[in-house]
């Protein structure tokens, strides 16, 4: 079969299997890993092996930019602490405890070899952790939480993978030599990543076209990752620093119009892209048990449990210990906040989700070592890594929304402050529109046509910041109920203009567009991050 009806066939499972999904009511990445698993073992189909660089240069720099970009650096800053033990620190732990076991259960399992392997399935993933739990209806800072760490661990452990695959194939290592790869790695990777995005921030400023716009939004993490990887620095944190400093510059740099349409190219684009890795994960047990043979794979299953309880039950008690113990030993500390910690430390320590980029890792493995001998046990790396992900992804992700629920946990509304948010920015036009009237190009009855817009949103806002009450809501409610039927019939009318030839579709196009921008100003916000 041609690669490009393969490509095709991919993309019709992602969306058979995302529809299916959202019918059973279970996350999509975890029911598109089972998906491919299934299809990896209908007969007559051919085997799609997921090749390393694929994901690494392909999938993993817009998916490491534009989360990096749609990220608050004030809620990081609010947990920097947090993010350093459980994004570097966590790591290493992880890696350390992994090697340790697979060490001893693994046979011919050397020990650079098994620190390969304890990096491949230290970090979380951030593909796999953030499209799970950004449809969870959790507290804000629970999000960002995972993103934070998530988005930062990866560059800990592929450092670390990357020093340990050359002991393993070299025969040597200097741990001298390993802290300072480890510290330039990681500032040459952010160094790069500001540059490009002081760069791209400048070019952007200067372009008009929208589709030149949403072309070089799409670019820009590639134009961070490859520099940075190709000097040998840190693609991943050069591509996460490229997005923070343009997330700060969006407002600035580009219009109205241009942030709606890279809002939806991107949405599709993390879609398609999280869709894909998912079903070629689950593809990938095929041709990993046709490779070893189902004999070795279940000689295996001693080794495979021990390596997915030590994965999450060290990431548990890590999480308990440096989120719970300060509070616990705090004096001042609330009994309801010790309590609302522990709840919240119990989700993070259960959303320890591993991916495609730890199989594609383990993937990228090579077949022999520098002596020419074989890699110390290359297959069973492949075999377990898959294990810890079906056991993380599959499992605990199938279990996620029914711990949240058992915990109590609900969602934090972020009414006032959105609502503070509208009155203040209201209040800042206002004073603009003062500024205005002592212009001589003013229009009198065009400022006053704006001054009673904005003392409306303002008198609206403040209503709901003093008393969000039943009957406000329900007017809400219905407001937005009789703006969306009027945006009906008008679409409807505006169809049956150009059915019958008096509009052409440039018109009809703007039309539509000017009453789709305004039903979305009428519903609500959305709850997550």
């Amino acid at each position: 079969m041609a690669q490009i009806e393969i490509l095709f066939g991919l993309l019709a499972a992602v969306a058979a299997l995302t529809w299916l999904a959202q019918r059973v009511k279970v996350e999509y990445p975890v029911f598109l890993v089972l998906g491919g698993l299934v299809l990896g073992f209908i007969p007559g189909l051919p085997q799609v092996v997921l090749q390393p660089n694929v994901v690494f240069l392909v999938f993993l720099p817009p998916l490491l930019y534009y989360e990096a970009f749609n990220s608050s650096l004030r809620d990081f800053r609010a947990i920097l602490r947090l993010i350093i033990l459980d994004a570097v620190f966590l790591v290493i732990v992880t890696i350390a405890a992994v090697a340790l076991v697979a060490h001893a259960l693994v046979p011919g399992m050397t020990w650079a070899a098994a620190v390969v392997f304890g990096a491949i399935v230290g970090p979380t993933d951030e593909t796999a952790a953030l499209a799970v739990a950004s449809r969870l209806h959790v507290p804000r800072r629970l999000i960002t939480a995972i993103k934070a760490e998530s988005l930062f661990n990866d560059a800990t452990s592929l450092v670390i993978f990357n020093l340990a695959l050359v002991a393993a194939v070299s025969g040597s290592f200097s741990w001298a030599n390993g802290l300072f790869q480890l510290v330039t790695d990681a500032a040459g990777g952010v160094a790069i990543g500001l540059a490009v995005g002081w760069i791209f921030s400048f070019i952007r400023r200067n372009l008009d076209d929208l589709m030149l716009q949403n072309t070089v939004s799409l670019l820009t993490g590639y134009a961070a990752y490859f520099p940075a990887d190709a000097l040998h620095f840190s693609g991943v944190l050069a591509a996460i620093a490229a997005g923070l400093y343009l997330g700060r510059q969006g407002s600035i740099i580009t219009s109205a119009e241009s942030r709606i349409q890279i809002g939806a190219m991107r949405d599709i684009t993390l879609f398609m892209i999280n869709g894909f890795l998912f079903v070629l994960v689950g593809l990938q047990l095929h041709p990993i048990l046709a490779g070893m043979g189902v004999t070795a794979a279940t000689s295996l299953a001693l080794a495979a449990i021990a390596v997915c309880l030590t994965v999450i039950v060290v990431r548990i008690v890590w999480v308990l210990s440096t989120h719970f113990l300060p509070r616990l030993l705090s004096r001042t500390g609330k009994t309801a906040d010790r309590i609302a910690s522990f709840k919240y430390a119990l989700v993070v320590g259960w959303t320890g989700l591993r991916g495609g980029i730890s199989l594609a890792a383990a993937l990228a493995v090579p077949l022999a070592v520098s002596s020419g001998a074989g890699f110390p046990a290359r297959s069973a790396i492949v075999l377990l890594t898959f294990a810890v992900i079906l056991a993380t992804l599959v499992g605990q992700g199938l279990t996620l929304n029914g711990f949240i629920k058992a915990l109590g946990i609900t969602v934090e509304t972020k009414h006032r402050e959105e609502s503070l948010a509208r009155l203040k920015v209201a209040r800042a036009a206002r004073r603009t529109l003062t500024e205005i009237a002592k212009e001589t190009w003013a229009d009198a009855a065009a400022l006053q046509d704006a001054r009673a817009h904005l003392e409306h949103a303002i008198t609206h806002d403040k209503e709901i910041d003093e008393a969000s009450t039943p009957a406000l809501r329900k007017r809400e409610e219905a407001y937005r109920r009789i703006q969306s039927a009027v945006n009906d019939a008008q679409s409807r009318e505006i169809l049956r203009l150009y059915d019958e030839g008096a509009i052409d579709p440039s018109i009809m196009r703007k039309l539509q567009r000017e009453l789709d921008l305004e039903e979305l100003r009428s519903e609500p916000a959305s709850s997550t991050v």
